[in-house]
């Protein structure tokens, strides 16, 4: 049935090519009022209908993606109205399926031509004066005339597109327009369903923008979810297709004439013979001083303990070390993990009682001892090391303990500290410099849950001591400083930066490591460093969030520095992290930013500062990140980590601050300006006025401006060594 069959409503759809902005944005309803309905009152339009809910169904077979999209919108006005639709349809893309629902009745469109549709969305954007309908001008734009929207009613709209996804050296790449038009529409709840299936194993299935979860059936099937309320971002996913033993996967981005950015990440193959997985030596640190005996610590820990020695494979090798006043060992050498030496340890920290001092440095030299006899086998060497408390007894001095443990030839220490009264500083050294991780137990947690998770997490390590050779590409600053190594289900996430004088097509990576005691190497060929690359934008303030961790971490353990403060306050500016050097205020809408401090800022009028918002939490201070021991102090030692070792940054909410096109903007005197903007710079400037002929004109010749026009009437950015500003037309 047509709809121009259906006297009620009137349909019709266009596909609009405009040559702008590459990113795509959420489809969105621009209402107006109903020219069908003359004896009507004209109510107050908001500038889009706001959208109940989104529902994505994508499935990506070989490559090949449809996607399914559900979008329900929402009348709140009393009025009857008309409305145009706008929806980004990515890149050689094509529509599929179209449906507007008016009942039960399901009516399909006329195409219009693109000369008409250009020139309703120029009109739309010169009325509304709204910016944020910049971003929907991408590449290609699907436009549609939508009429009745009845008064307090929901308006379903359906649409299916295909497309074929680029594979760059083994990795695809997928995205759906979620979050670009958030100034344009309120959007409630989003739900994401992606089916892949591939012929290839699925590896590094990672999504920098959305928190993600994945079931898989089998190595070439997975299925990835995701859910979330409120004000979204653009949903992007990557996965790389490999049937190597290591599965690589590279992104960049790159800005003309600046360093680029990368992120590495390399996963395991599934399907891991008995054989194949490396023998690891292995010995558990227990503090039983007797403040373990508070709150059931002791049973947890006890538990704990239990499972990780359970666990351990034939082929491993052990031991126990429990320590209070003095320090007791299950052995005093490490055991054959088989079933009697497993039996004995049982037995052994069954009978482990919390009473005595905490003496640290000799449960950790004794663990030394044990675990450099094993330093020519090639094992993967791990000492897990679980306390409650500070050094009381022995050697206190903190740098006198680190200086000893630091004698464990290459052996990895895993620390975990329980409660509040620890020395974070101490533990978060022991575990950096020897390559672990640190990590705590506070009171609210289940310590047995925590540390089996672990013990199960490292049971089957497949690839120690590993190096990466990216054959002459020029990197530096590359987190993690000290690559972990590879367990079954693990995943290793490299992000630093790069730089080459050439573009760098055919890189060939090297990843060496020792398996079973001897060592191996991974070739990987045809890996791209490329010179200029506008995709994968969100890199650089992913790796500035792990380069701030990793500084807030030397001000924590080693003392504050002037370079380690003045880097912290450029990052956090430059790309809109807070820290305890760099703090902003989320104030009202349409107000300013009222400056960046060395300290934390006050908040008049009970307004937070960060993403938080009204009410949230203070920003941390300078002192508080210099704590050693306490809540304080454990939070903070937990954010370092979190940031060392983040995947994902999240979209700010504060009113004062946007991302866009990867660059951060901060409200200024009423302009959004770019943050690598300083007061004196003698560039060349190009002023326009908003929604002018030449404005349009700027944005044909330099889509990437797009993106950041959208923030508003009145913008000032850098681009390819130009200052661009936008005035308002009423200026």
């Amino acid at each position: 049935m047509k709809a121009t069959n259906i006297r009620p409503l009137l349909l019709s759809v266009s596909m609009l090519f405009l040559i702008a902005a590459s990113a795509a944005a959420q489809g969105v309803i621009v209402p107006g009022p109903c020219r069908r309905c003359p004896d009507q009152p004209r109510p107050a339009l908001p500038r889009s209908l706001p959208i109940k809910s989104i529902k994505i169904d994508t499935k990506i077979v070989s490559q090949v993606a449809t996607t399914h999209i559900e979008q329900i919108f929402r009348n709140d006005t009393d009025a009857t109205l008309e409305g145009t639709y706008f929806f980004p349809i990515p890149e050689q893309a094509s529509i599929t399926e179209f449906a507007i629902w008016d009942g039960d009745r399901r009516l399909v469109g006329e195409v219009r031509t693109r000369e008409e549709a250009r020139r309703i969305y120029d009109e739309i954007v010169r009325r509304q004066r709204d910016p944020g309908l910049l971003e929907y001008a991408g590449k290609d734009l699907f436009q549609a005339s939508i009429f009745p929207i009845p008064p307090h009613a929901d308006k379903k709209l359906e649409i299916s597109y295909s497309q074929i996804l680029r594979a760059e050296s083994g990795t695809v790449a997928y995205r759906y327009p979620l979050g670009t038009g958030r100034q344009m529409a309120q959007i409630g709840s989003v739900s994401g369903r992606i089916e892949l299936e591939s012929k290839d194993p699925l590896r590094n299935i990672y999504s920098p923008t959305h928190a993600i979860e994945v079931k898989r059936n089998g190595t070439g099937r997975a299925l990835v979810t995701f859910e979330n309320q409120g004000e979204p971002q653009d949903f992007q996913m990557f996965y790389a297709l490999s049937r190597e033993d290591f599965g690589v996967t590279l992104l960049t981005h790159r800005e003309p004439g600046k360093d680029g950015y990368f992120l590495l990440m390399v996963s395991p193959k599934d399907d891991w013979s008995e054989r194949e997985y490396a023998a690891k030596d292995i010995v558990f640190v227990l503090d039983t001083s007797g403040s373990m005996a508070d709150a059931s610590k002791m049973e947890k820990a006890r538990a704990a303990l239990l499972y990780g020695i359970k666990i351990l494979r034939p082929a491993d090798r052990f031991n126990v070390i429990s320590f209070a006043g003095e320090e007791h060992l299950l052995a005093n050498e490490l055991i054959n993990a088989d079933e009697n030496g497993r039996t004995r340890a049982l037995r052994f920290v069954e009978a482990l009682k919390p009473v005595g001092s905490t003496n640290i440095d000799a449960a950790l030299t004794a663990a030394r001892e044990q675990i450099s006899r094993s330093a020519n086998l090639g094992h993967p060497r791990m000492i897990v090391f679980l306390t409650d408390g500070l050094p009381t007894v022995g050697t206190t001095n903190i740098e006198q303990i680190l200086a000893n443990a630091n004698k464990t030839d290459g052996a990895r220490i895993f620390p975990f500290g329980v409660g509040y009264d620890v020395n974070t500083s101490l533990l978060d050294r022991l575990a950096s410099q020897s390559g672990g991780v640190a990590d705590y137990i506070e009171p609210k947690e289940d310590l047995e849950v925590k540390v089996s998770n672990f013990f199960s997490r490292i049971s089957y390590p497949v690839l120690s001591d590993l190096r990466l050779d990216m054959a002459g590409v020029e990197t530096d600053l590359s987190y993690p400083r000290t690559m972990p190594d590879l367990f079954r289900g693990s995943q290793l996430t490299i992000i630093g930066r790069y730089r080459n004088p050439i573009d760098m097509n055919f890189v060939r990576l090297t990843l060496t490591g020792k398996s079973g005691g001897s060592e191996r190497k991974f070739y990987y060929n045809n890996l791209h460093f490329a010179l200029t690359e506008e995709a994968n934008d969100f890199l650089p303030r992913l790796w500035a969030t792990r380069r701030v961790g990793w500084l807030m971490e030397q001000v924590r353990t080693n003392g504050e520095q002037q370079e380690l403060r003045d880097e912290i306050v450029d990052l956090g500016t430059r790309y809109g992290i807070v820290t305890p050097y760099t703090s902003y205020l989320a104030v009202e809408q349409n107000a300013s930013v009222l400056g960046f401090t060395s300290a934390t800022v006050s908040r008049p009028n009970g307004f937070g500062s960060g993403r938080g918002g009204l009410n949230a939490p203070p920003p941390p201070s300078v002192a508080d990140a210099k704590a050693v021991t306490g809540n304080i102090a454990v939070q903070q030692s937990k954010k370092a980590r979190a940031q060392q070792e983040v995947m994902r940054v999240d979209k700010d909410e504060s009113s004062a601050i946007r991302i866009a096109g990867g660059k951060t903007f901060y409200l200024r005197d009423g302009v959004w300006t770019d943050a690598d903007f300083k007061a004196g710079m003698t560039l060349p400037q190009t002023v326009v006025k908003f929604g002018s002929d030449e404005y349009f004109a700027l944005l044909k010749q330099k889509p990437r401006l797009a993106a950041f026009f959208s923030l508003g009437e009145k913008v000032l950015v850098i681009l390819d060594g130009t200052v661009y500003r936008v005035d308002s037309a009423g200026n």
